[in-house]
């Protein structure tokens, strides 16, 4: 297999999900980490002459870019002879692309409300837009509450969404109490916080 080159930063919820699946699916060692800094505002040049959208997690491999995770995940899944992390038919593959919808839905909605109450200037931030986007984060929990037992068992890209969806509430909303609300999904969120893959990929603090 050609190196792979994953263009990310480790702040980023989405380049952590791709990281998280290269360690499940035993790739990891074959991709070269390449660490980027850039923001909405901010752009990277590197990353603009691999992704037209300025984004990252990006995955250059065989003369190709890849980008958006769901993309460079499910690519992944095929260059490797284990156990599949997207369930190939069936009920269970639906159950795990639904699941990764909710993760990746509730991560859109708190990276904006992020961008509304740190990039914008004070007095342009505007506060019925970041409870709209705080809104969609609860009806998202209040699903995963109300489906945790779904979420049990061996990992796929529908629970490997939703741990790094939670885990960046963690780093970037600290003071949101989402656990008091919704402890079953608290109690899955520790218990999958443990596995490795999840703990080698945890943001560093600031």
């Amino acid at each position: 297999m050609a190196k792979m080159k994953l263009y990310y930063s480790p702040a980023s919820p989405y380049a952590r999900k791709v990281r998280v699946v290269a360690i499940e699916t035993g790739l990891d060692k074959k991709i070269d980490m390449v660490n980027v800094a850039l923001s909405p505002v901010t752009p990277n040049a590197d990353v603009d002459k691999h992704n037209p959208i300025g984004k990252i997690p990006v995955l250059s491999v065989k003369g190709m870019d890849l980008f958006d995770s769901p993309v460079i995940c499910e690519y992944l899944d095929t260059q490797h002879k284990g156990r599949k992390l997207f369930p190939r038919k069936g009920r269970d593959r639906w159950v795990a692309l639904r699941q990764q919808a909710m993760g990746d839905g509730l991560l859109d909605a708190a990276l904006l409300a992020r961008y509304e109450g740190f990039l914008r200037p004070e007095e342009r931030r505007w506060a019925d837009w970041s409870k709209g986007q705080m809104k969609k984060i609860d009806g998202v929990l209040g699903q995963l509450e109300a489906e945790t037992k779904a979420l049990k068992g061996k990992p796929t890209i529908g629970t490997i969404s939703v741990a790094c969806a939670l885990g960046y509430l963690d780093f970037r909303f600290p003071t949101f109490d989402w656990r008091a609300k919704h402890p079953k999904l608290a109690k899955w969120f520790t218990a999958t916080g443990k596995t490795a893959s999840i703990k080698a990929t945890v943001p560093p603090p600031g």
